[in-house]
Protein backbone atom coordinates (compact mmCIF):
# COMPACT_ATOMS: atom_id res chain seq x y z
CA UNK A 1 0.00 0.00 0.00
CA UNK A 2 1.58 3.57 -1.05
CA UNK A 3 0.08 6.33 0.72
CA UNK A 4 1.57 10.19 -0.05
CA UNK A 5 3.34 12.13 2.26
CA UNK A 6 1.41 15.42 3.35
CA UNK A 7 4.65 16.70 4.67
CA UNK A 8 6.22 16.63 1.56
CA UNK A 9 9.46 15.91 3.25
CA UNK A 10 9.80 12.63 1.66
CA UNK A 11 8.67 10.25 -1.05
CA UNK A 12 5.23 8.07 -1.23
CA UNK A 13 4.83 6.16 1.95
CA UNK A 14 5.16 2.34 0.68
CA UNK A 15 6.60 0.58 3.61
CA UNK A 16 7.95 -2.07 1.56
CA UNK A 17 10.36 0.21 -0.61
CA UNK A 18 13.68 -0.20 0.97
CA UNK A 19 14.46 3.19 1.92
CA UNK A 20 10.65 3.99 3.39
CA UNK A 21 11.30 5.35 6.63
CA UNK A 22 7.78 3.41 7.61
CA UNK A 23 9.99 0.83 8.20
CA UNK A 24 12.15 2.73 10.87
CA UNK A 25 8.54 3.15 12.86
CA UNK A 26 7.72 -0.60 11.78
CA UNK A 27 10.51 -1.97 13.30
CA UNK A 28 10.12 0.00 16.70
CA UNK A 29 5.98 -0.80 16.98
CA UNK A 30 6.61 -4.48 15.98
CA UNK A 31 9.51 -4.74 18.95
CA UNK A 32 7.47 -6.68 21.91
CA UNK A 33 9.31 -4.50 24.62
CA UNK A 34 7.69 -1.13 22.60
CA UNK A 35 4.31 -2.72 22.00
CA UNK A 36 3.85 -4.17 25.80
CA UNK A 37 5.22 -0.58 27.20
CA UNK A 38 2.44 1.01 25.12
CA UNK A 39 0.21 -1.44 26.57
CA UNK A 40 1.19 -0.79 30.06
CA UNK A 41 0.74 2.73 29.64
CA UNK A 42 -2.57 2.50 28.29
CA UNK A 43 -3.92 3.07 31.99
CA UNK A 44 -1.98 6.31 32.62
CA UNK A 45 1.35 7.81 33.36
CA UNK A 46 3.71 5.37 34.79
CA UNK A 47 7.08 5.20 37.22
CA UNK A 48 9.72 3.39 35.35
CA UNK A 49 9.64 0.74 38.24
CA UNK A 50 6.11 0.15 37.54
CA UNK A 51 6.52 -0.35 34.04
CA UNK A 52 10.07 -2.68 34.99
CA UNK A 53 8.06 -4.74 37.02
CA UNK A 54 4.63 -5.00 34.70
CA UNK A 55 6.79 -5.85 32.02
CA UNK A 56 8.36 -9.06 33.31
CA UNK A 57 11.66 -9.97 32.10
CA UNK A 58 12.49 -6.89 30.75
CA UNK A 59 16.35 -5.81 32.07
CA UNK A 60 16.40 -1.96 33.09
CA UNK A 61 18.91 -1.85 30.22
CA UNK A 62 16.23 -2.54 27.73
CA UNK A 63 13.41 -0.84 29.01
CA UNK A 64 15.56 2.32 29.15
CA UNK A 65 16.78 1.99 25.65
CA UNK A 66 12.56 1.51 24.93
CA UNK A 67 11.29 4.18 26.86
CA UNK A 68 13.64 6.63 24.86
CA UNK A 69 13.20 5.04 21.55
CA UNK A 70 9.75 5.98 22.03
CA UNK A 71 10.25 9.08 23.31
CA UNK A 72 11.93 10.00 20.76
CA UNK A 73 9.57 9.15 18.60
CA UNK A 74 6.44 11.34 19.79
CA UNK A 75 5.11 7.99 21.17
CA UNK A 76 5.72 8.55 24.63
CA UNK A 77 6.22 11.68 27.31
CA UNK A 78 8.82 11.50 29.67
CA UNK A 79 7.79 14.04 32.89
CA UNK A 80 10.55 14.68 35.50
CA UNK A 81 9.14 16.02 39.14
CA UNK A 82 11.45 17.59 41.16
CA UNK A 83 12.41 15.44 43.94
CA UNK A 84 14.79 13.28 45.90
CA UNK A 85 15.43 10.87 44.48
CA UNK A 86 13.88 12.26 41.45
CA UNK A 87 10.18 10.97 40.34
CA UNK A 88 9.99 10.16 36.70
CA UNK A 89 6.69 9.14 35.04
CA UNK A 90 6.27 7.99 31.23
CA UNK A 91 3.35 8.47 29.47
CA UNK A 92 1.47 8.28 26.09
CA UNK A 93 1.24 11.12 23.99
CA UNK A 94 -1.33 11.44 21.48
CA UNK A 95 -0.05 9.63 18.85
CA UNK A 96 0.67 6.71 21.22
CA UNK A 97 -2.09 6.63 22.40
CA UNK A 98 -3.54 6.73 18.79
CA UNK A 99 -0.95 3.34 18.16
CA UNK A 100 -2.10 1.45 21.54
CA UNK A 101 -5.50 0.25 20.14
CA UNK A 102 -3.62 -1.76 17.20
CA UNK A 103 -0.89 -2.82 19.49
CA UNK A 104 -3.54 -3.81 21.97
CA UNK A 105 -5.93 -6.03 19.38
CA UNK A 106 -2.76 -7.46 18.24
CA UNK A 107 -1.93 -8.54 22.30
CA UNK A 108 -5.66 -9.66 22.29
CA UNK A 109 -5.09 -11.74 18.79
CA UNK A 110 -1.73 -13.91 20.09
CA UNK A 111 -3.43 -14.12 23.94
CA UNK A 112 -6.84 -15.63 21.85
CA UNK A 113 -5.21 -17.68 19.31
CA UNK A 114 -1.53 -18.98 21.08
CA UNK A 115 -3.52 -22.59 21.57
CA UNK A 116 -3.97 -22.63 17.29
CA UNK A 117 -0.28 -22.26 16.83
CA UNK A 118 1.71 -25.02 16.37
CA UNK A 119 4.16 -26.04 19.11
CA UNK A 120 7.32 -25.73 15.98
CA UNK A 121 6.51 -22.83 15.50
CA UNK A 122 6.09 -21.00 18.68
CA UNK A 123 8.82 -20.63 21.56
CA UNK A 124 7.94 -22.15 24.64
Amino acid sequence: MTTNCDSGRHDPHDVYAAQCPCREVLDLLANKWSALAIGAMEGGPQRFGVLQRRLQGVSPKVLTQTLRRLEDAGFVDRTVYPAVPPHVEYELTALGRSVSEPLGQLRGWVEEHLDDIGPTRRAV
